[in-house]
């Protein structure tokens, strides 16, 4: 059944820095590419997003650049809010979680869940800075490692020695805000009790139709232990206060009130429609909206299982129908990285490409099941090959020919061949196929369709050879031109959600307004329909200087890299001593499977994985928070020093140690390049 609406959402980016094109392909492009899609077959749908303003990220930002978190967030979100304007992303409101508007729903949700015992209050010890009288984030402190003596240690890990730090164990610990020596104080927040939905939340996904399988995979990997209380709150003068008596200093933590930016963005949109209760259609009404969430993979967790727990404990809200996540995209076979400048900024890259070039291979590389890879090169192969001598060589060469030699109006056609009929059939079926393919979530092929059809036309044009026919036949020229009008027309409607600039290229070129989606199985342009008598290439060709320029850019590292700071030279390595080959056969390596992941509390760095090895479980305490989300990492298989001598950190035994790769400031998990079980001796 065709739901009443459909309610489509990105992730909101976070607004201490530009974003670029891996973010794009994650959440943004595919979104964008539905809900035209949508809008195209008459469909009623609200695309829905917004910066995302709050936590210490922006708060450490405004501090290393003197400013406050406010102008951060003012700089960026324009910087994003034009960058996908210019990219032809089409929100029908995109907000920010710093607006009055997002600040009243978010603390009267908070509210309606304290209020009907949704929450529980816990307390723990955390350092506080008597000078600013605040409480500190891990990052906030520094001091001593009392595993190494570095002086200058940050209060979630060491960069000297690379160990994790409790930073209530720092040796002569000071604030890296003021200075001051911090204290310990107990502190109390709310938390929200995950683990008293997981039932509910297995029921739920159970009832989930149609999800990827990786989304599907990385729920389930949760529910194999008991999911654990998430912190509501957090000690922090940048964020959404809490809206109870003597919580000062104390504010909505970012990840509670982050998703809610979505409904708050929505009650924005229905009051500049001058309609302030028009939100309640969409958010409300749990029978007739569609509720669909694009993210990346690194954002599973918070919307296929957090954000629908909170709604169902709210009790009000629609809850997700689908959350088609991407996996991640890489930049010429390595990971995007802001500080290496190893990335392609969206806001600078438009500035010397075209939406449609870059709408187009996006399309192409979208991560759908498997991480993709932007290569430059292949960009102008295929912009070339395909967008340039596929789909814009048959439009131009249609219409030019028209254009000489029927006085740019359709022609008359006359009794259709076998061939006729089979490329009319054809250009009239593409829409219901691409239709198809988009409500699965399946961009690539849907594109990858569009592209067939102009290839069959191409090879249709060359075959029938109109050159000769006008010639020889006249008669026969007008039908196979007339034939090959049609399929222009086809192919305007169906590239829309794609590329909707070529769109209204092509649309001028064939001298409509618009045309339906619904109509594309019918003749779409009528006999003598007047046609631009002289058309421009639809498409410009990329050149070898272009993609030379670009791969310039992409390896000199520049000192302005956005948002980030000058890489610093890495120390050389140091020489060991030599093993014998039975000390290195004392060290057991075996390869193991992440079952789940999550962050360790007051540990910035700090992940805590749970591993299958061989059939047995175990569980590893690994300081990559800062290069790898959790979700990110289960079900990959890692590998592992198995026989090394337990140790605790922050109160957990981490019973070995994963094996990565250090890359400048990056760091890379070491994997086997096929599926292995896990358990397997590494040698």
């Amino acid at each position: 059944m065709t739901p009443a609406r459909y309610l489509v959402t990105s992730a909101l980016p976070y607004a201490n820095g530009p974003i670029h094109i891996g973010h794009v392909a994650g959440a943004y492009l595919p979104a964008d590419i539905y809900v035209r899609y949508l809008r195209a077959r008459g469909r009623e749908v609200l695309y829905i997003c917004g910066t995302d303003e709050y936590g210490t990220a922006i708060t450490e930002t405004a501090r290393r650049q003197g400013r406050a978190p406010l102008e951060v967030a003012d700089e960026y979100h324009a910087v994003i809010r034009d960058g996908f304007a210019a990219l032809g992303i089409s929100f029908d409101n995109f907000s920010r979680t710093s607006r009055p508007v997002h600040t009243a729903i978010a603390q009267e949700f908070f509210t309606r869940l304290h209020d009907s015992g949704a929450l529980r209050q816990a307390t723990s010890l955390q350092l506080y800075d008597p000078e600013l009288q605040r409480f500190l984030a891990d990052r906030q402190v520094r001091g001593t490692c009392y595993h190494c003596g570095h002086t200058d240690a940050a209060g979630d890990q060491c960069e000297k020695c690379g160990k994790d730090i409790d930073p209530l164990q720092l040796k002569e610990p000071r604030s890296a805000l003021s200075g001051a020596t911090p204290e310990p104080r107990e502190t109390k927040h709310w938390y929200f009790p995950l683990g008293e939905w997981q039932p509910w939340l297995r029921d739920y996904i159970a009832t989930r139709k149609g999800w990827r399988p990786h989304v599907l995979g990385f729920c389930e990997s949760w529910f194999q232990e008991e999911l654990r209380d998430r912190a509501v709150t957090r000690d922090l003068d940048w964020g959404i206060p809490v809206p109870l008596p003597d919580h000062e200093g104390k504010v909505l933590y970012v990840w509670f009130d982050a998703p809610i930016g979505y409904i708050s963005s929505t009650v924005e949109w229905a009051e500049q429609q001058g309609r302030p209760d028009a939100w309640k259609e969409w958010w409300l009404d749990r029978e007739g909206t569609k509720l669909v969430h694009f993210i990346g993979k690194d954002n599973i967790f918070f919307h296929a299982l957090l954000f629908p727990a909170m709604c169902e404990a709210h009790g009000a809200y629609v809850i997700a129908e689908d959350v088609p996540a991407n996996e991640f995209l890489n930049l010429e076979g390595g990971k995007f990285s802001t500080s290496r400048n190893h990335a392609v900024w969206l806001h600078e890259v438009l500035a010397r490409w075209s939406a449609d070039d870059l709408r187009y291979y996006l399309t192409t590389i979208l991560p759908e099941n498997s991480d993709g890879d932007w290569k430059w090169a292949d960009l102008r192969e295929r912009v070339n090959g395909e967008l340039n001598d596929n789909l814009g060589n048959f439009v131009q060469r249609t219409i030019k020919f028209i254009g000489q030699y029927f006085e740019a109006q359709v022609p008359t056609p006359g009794e259709f061949t076998e061939d006729d009929r089979a490329l009319l059939a054809a250009a009239g079926a593409v829409g219901e196929q691409i239709g198809g393919l988009i409500e699965a979530y399946e961009f690539k092929r849907a594109l990858r369709t569009v592209l067939e059809l102009s290839g069959a036309a191409n090879a249709y044009f060359q075959h029938q050879a109109p050159w000769k026919l006008r010639r020889e036949d006249p008669p026969r020229a007008a039908t196979v031109l007339h034939v090959c009008a049609q399929v222009c027309a086809a192919l305007s409607v169906v590239l829309g959600p794609f590329l909707p600039a070529a769109q209204r290229r092509l649309w001028d070129l064939l001298q409509v307004e618009s045309l339906a989606w619904d109509a594309a199985g019918e003749p779409l342009l009528a006999a003598g329909h007047g046609l631009v008598a002289e058309p421009t290439a639809l498409f410009a060709k990329v050149t070898e200087e272009q993609i030379e320029a670009e791969s310039a850019r992409l390896s000199t590292k520049t000192e302005d890299a956005p948002a980030a700071a000058a890489e610093p030279e890495e120390e050389p390595i140091p020489e060991l001593p030599l093993v014998t080959y039975d000390q290195f056969r004392a060290t057991q390596l075996l390869t193991a499977t992440v079952t789940a992941a999550e962050r360790v509390p007051k540990a910035d760095r700090l992940l805590k994985l749970q591993l299958d090895v061989g059939g047995k479980p175990r569980q590893i305490l690994a300081g990559v928070a800062q290069y790898y989300e959790p979700e990110a990492l289960v079900g990959q298989t890692i590998i592992i020093v198995a026989n090394l001598e337990p140790r605790k950190l922050r109160g957990e035994v981490s019973e070995g140690m994963l094996l990565a790769a250090t890359d400048g400031d990056d760091v890379v998990l070491l994997t086997t390049m096929r599926p292995v079980r896990s358990g397997r001796q590494v040698s």
